[in-house]
């Protein structure tokens, strides 16, 4: 056990090596407005004290994450402070770009994803080989993760970390540990509150519902676990008066439903067509007025850029999402097992990316992480993670317009793309075969159907026209066409992944 336990620790070790060694290649690769953003987070937590967090407005991108990420960025900021002063300082720092911000910034995302390692090792240490090796390698070499956050730039890999870590109690049967470490990660990112339902529900009927007094007391003691972590974070903020502005920074619903970059979603197809229709009856003759926050410009507009539509409220994209999460919590409710609790979770993250308001394409990473664990569970669901993994990171190249990062992103999607085959097919290899040792003869029982087949060869007819067919024959006309393109097509396999989903959950 123990020397199985070494090997285990060592494969996982040297993937990590290896992914290592690609983000330190992509330090000088393109980065986007987040690097300042995070760099302007290590000024404020670093020069202000805790009472001026969230009122400064030295720069436009003010700090809006839960207060644990705020403490996060002060505990970088003592170590960014001795690598270079300037990097603190909120005046002088201002779009500072010296190497010696670069390379802190990003090392500092490359070790915080020990934390995604660690969640890893936990969550797959019981597994057999071939499923442990297979989720290591597709979480761990994920394109998504190294385009987010190591050239555009966050630290998604850190906090993803922290929700394997929760689910791996959860499985384990350790509930009161896991729901204490998702109420954590609530306190550094609010938006995977989208979760919090199936939590509430699996540990309700799981942990708590075990008699009355035993049920009583567990349900005291995880709501205690709860508000004290919340009491952590946002204790000092309540003493100085200040939570309103902490809630106000951290959901700005004037940003508009839509994000700037057309995350591939439900609202999509709801805009376009708004847009088809405004079209259509304005060519009729009727008085159609366009919205000032347009879709098409890729603006952030104060309301929703409804034409002919109803105009749409946080309020009712709350509602869908409930109503579309509702299927599984009821699962939850009448069968709390902690086997499937990884499938929920990543079902309840589909939802709030479809339906959401003001969703970022880069949210796609708290689903397809998740379904990386139920991937190796059946045929069928390795089938839908090789489909869907493809789309959520082809979703993604958008992200990096520039052209010296094409190449990139075109090799790490293909790469991904191979290893997944290859280690699907090895997983779903014919056991009679494989027990003969006939190497030659083995059949693997993986493969995709010809409705899969088609989308994915859609997906390259796709990128040709945005990538190479619009610029020939059209240059700067019609610029936002190929952006529209790609999330309209992306969004109908996110779509078709959401059915999926809910139609497993629901057999």
């Amino acid at each position: 056990m123990d020397r199985r336990g070494s090997g285990d620790r060592q494969l996982l070790l040297w993937f990590f090596a290896v992914a290592t060694a690609v983000k330190l290649l992509l330090i000088p690769s393109y980065r986007s407005t987040d690097f300042e953003v995070h760099r302007n987070w290590l000024a404020i937590t670093h020069s202000l004290p805790l009472s001026k967090w969230y009122f400064d407005e030295t720069s436009p991108w003010t700090l809006d994450y839960p207060p644990f990420f705020a403490y996060f960025e002060r505990f970088l900021s003592v170590f960014a402070g001795l690598v270079d002063t300037r990097i603190v300082d909120l005046q002088s720092g201002l779009d500072y770009s010296a190497e010696s911000v670069i390379y802190f910034q990003r090392i500092s995302v490359i070790v915080s994803d020990l934390c995604l390692l660690f969640g890893l090792y936990r969550l797959t240490r019981n597994l057999e080989p071939i499923k442990r090796n297979l989720i290591c390698a597709l979480v761990i070499w994920s394109p998504g993760l190294l385009i987010v956050d190591h050239i555009h730039f966050q630290y998604n890999g850190f906090l993803l970390g922290w929700l394997l870590l929760s689910i791996s109690f959860l499985q384990d049967g350790r509930d009161l540990l896991g729901g204490f470490l998702f109420a954590v990660l609530l306190c550094f990112k609010h938006l995977f509150a989208v979760a919090a339902p199936v939590y509430f529900v699996y540990l309700l009927r799981h942990y708590c519902w075990s008699g009355l007094a035993t049920g009583f007391r567990r349900l005291v003691t995880i709501g205690a676990v709860v508000v004290a972590v919340f009491a952590v974070a946002y204790g000092p903020f309540i003493y100085h008066g200040q939570i309103q502005q902490v809630i106000k920074r951290m959901f700005p619903f004037g940003r508009g439903l839509c994000h700037a970059y057309w995350a591939p979603n439900f609202w999509v197809f709801y805009i376009i067509l708004d847009k088809g229709l405004a079209f259509l009856l304005r060519k009729l003759g009727f008085d159609i007025q366009i919205p000032f926050a347009s879709f098409t410009g890729g603006l952030v507009g104060e309301s929703s850029p409804f034409a002919v539509f109803p105009q749409i409220t946080p309020l009712t994209t709350f509602a869908m999402v409930l109503l579309a999460i509702t299927p599984c919590l009821l699962k939850a409710w009448q069968k709390p097992q902690p086997g499937v609790v990884a499938r929920w979770i990543a079902y309840a993250y589909t939802c709030g990316f479809l339906f959401g308001w003001h969703v970022h394409e880069k949210a796609s990473l708290h689903f397809t992480i998740p379904l990386a664990i139920v991937a190796v569970q059946s045929l069928e669901d390795a089938k839908h993670y090789f489909l869907v993994s493809i789309v959520s990171c082809y979703s993604l190249f958008p992200l990096l317009y520039e052209p010296q990062e094409y190449p990139i992103k075109v090799l790490l999607l293909l790469l991904h793309s191979m290893v997944m085959w290859l280690g699907f097919a090895a997983q779903h290899g014919d056991e009679k075969a494989l027990k003969k040792k006939k190497t030659g003869d083995i059949k693997s029982k993986f493969g995709i159907g010809c409705f899969e087949k088609s989308y994915l060869m859609g997906l390259v007819i796709v990128e040709t026209v945005s990538q190479f067919l619009h610029p020939y024959f059209l240059g700067d006309k019609f610029a936002f066409m190929p952006l529209m393109l790609i999330s309209t097509y992306c969004a109908v396999g996110i779509m078709y992944s959401w059915i999926w989903q809910l139609r497993r959950i629901l057999t």
